[in-house]
């Protein structure tokens, strides 16, 4: 085998089949959800996946009714898919680039619960404000 033979990547308008392999993770993670409360995360920058794989993906996901925007170094976008906790997340630097693309399955996903330091932080904040206001 010589090195045009390698096939490096598959080119932008073919489906390689490996969308089709993360529809079946997300239905075992789904599963895993239902039956222990623990579902999991899919690193689709990660994947060997063609333009073409990932609009396709994106076309049996669809595409639900709850979309979340959040800037934190970078914006962030988070998309109930048409599937119940299952949610395609985007994060992009600074510059508008997408950094990381993930399917995440979960009831609410992660990124998105507040941190018991920031509700205790929160909690200090608002009692100082009703204080101030007797």
């Amino acid at each position: 085998m010589t090195l045009p033979d390698i096939p490096v990547a598959a080119a932008t308008g073919t489906l390689t089949g490996n969308a089709r392999a993360v529809l079946g993770e997300v239905a075992t993670l789904l599963d895993g959800l239902l039956r222990t409360g623990e579902g999991g995360l899919i690193d689709i920058r990660g994947l060997p996946m063609s333009p073409a794989d990932r609009q396709w993906l994106l076309e049996q996901l669809g595409k639900g009714e709850v979309e979340i925007l959040m800037d934190i170094g970078g914006r962030s976008r988070i998309v109930e898919t048409g599937l119940p906790a299952v949610w395609w997340i985007e994060h992009r630097n600074e510059h508008g680039v997408l950094a990381s693309e993930f399917v995440q399955v979960a009831y609410v996903p992660e990124l998105i619960s507040a941190h018991p330091d920031d509700v205790e932080s929160g909690l200090e904040a608002l009692r100082s404000r009703i204080s101030e206001l007797s």
